[in-house]
């Protein structure tokens, strides 16, 4: 058996220039299993042409990334958009909330709106806060310090710990309204991951966001990487786009609700999957973070990298 092995393991197989003329890039239905997750930095095939455009246009893409985040600190929101978008940024919002301003009276005397969205890169309640023109609070499971600081909104750290988590953004809550990302992670393909049930039980004004985002030279999310880099590297592509949609309100777990917290949740990620035409799986933050770090995604204090 061991001499079959090793004749088997001398076969070479030789392909001809003919053959690879004819290659093709596989498409997406033809792939063996399902591309839910992947990590790296490039968002384009590594060919000669493409990294030498990519080495040329690197130092000039640092300063543009440098230039739009002060944009992005610094000016009002009617001021920052245009500029942005003059810099090659593309913006998108479509607001279906039809129920937004009917309940405008009835809002004040509530806590504020929770806005829940799908999580595509670390920029999502940013630009959600840039088409809404009104400071939110972003609630987090992991956020560098880097991020942290030179974060334009308010950012809040959460523990895991539902109880703790639930008290936290209640009390964000009370203050003004506030965005969560239920899935825990980015994902870059059209997939969604499982939604947290928590945001269910912490609001009646519930707010589903569908958000995508396009890139053509860099990835600004990543598994294994520097988290901090993640906004400059989104923001050194050439035309980085983002499109936000609001859908309609909903309400939350209450206590005569025959839908329960799992419900509301798979509802909203539905809702948002249809929008998107992404498709929904129960895969979580831990299988992904297992699969292309080989860690469970935990965030430790003396360490900024996830």
């Amino acid at each position: 058996m061991f001499i079959d092995l090793c004749v088997f393991s001398q076969d070479v197989f030789m392909v001809s220039k003919g053959e690879q003329k004819a290659w093709r890039t596989l498409p997406r239905e033809r792939y063996p299993k399902d591309l839910i997750f992947h990590d790296g930095r490039l968002a384009f095939r590594p060919e000669p042409l493409s990294m030498f455009v990519m080495f040329m246009w690197f130092p000039f893409a640092i300063f543009l990334s440098i230039f739009r985040t002060i944009i992005a600190l610094t000016m009002p929101y009617g001021a920052l958009i245009p500029i942005l978008v003059f810099t090659g940024m593309q913006f998108k919002l479509t607001n279906n909330n039809s129920t937004q301003d009917s309940i405008s009276h009835d809002h004040k005397k509530h806590k504020g709106r929770l806005y829940v969205c799908n999580h595509r890169t670390l920029l999502d309640p940013l630009y959600l806060s840039f088409g809404l023109k009104t400071p939110l609070t972003a609630v987090t499971y992991s956020l560098s310090r880097m991020s942290e600081i030179i974060a334009p909104i308010k950012t809040v750290k959460l523990t895991r710990d539902r109880d703790q988590d639930a008290k936290i953004i209640d009390k964000m809550l009370k203050l003004g309204d506030v965005v969560v990302c239920p899935e825990g992670t980015t994902c870059r393909e059209p997939y969604l991951l499982r939604f947290s049930p928590l945001f269910a039980e912490l609001s009646d004004h519930i707010v589903p966001v569908a958000l995508d985002s396009y890139v053509t030279m860099f990835y600004g999310t990543t598994a294994d990487g520097l988290k901090w880099l993640d906004p400059f590297l989104f923001m050194m592509n050439p035309n980085p786009t983002y499109r936000v949609q609001l859908l309609d309100q909903i309400c939350g777990v209450t206590s005569d609700a025959q839908s329960t917290r799992f419900d509301v949740a798979n509802y909203v990620q539905s809702e948002i999957g249809k929008t998107l035409d992404f498709e929904c799986t129960s895969l979580t933050r831990k299988d992904k973070y297992l699969v292309l770090a080989g860690n469970e995604g935990y965030v430790t204090s003396t360490s900024n990298k996830l």
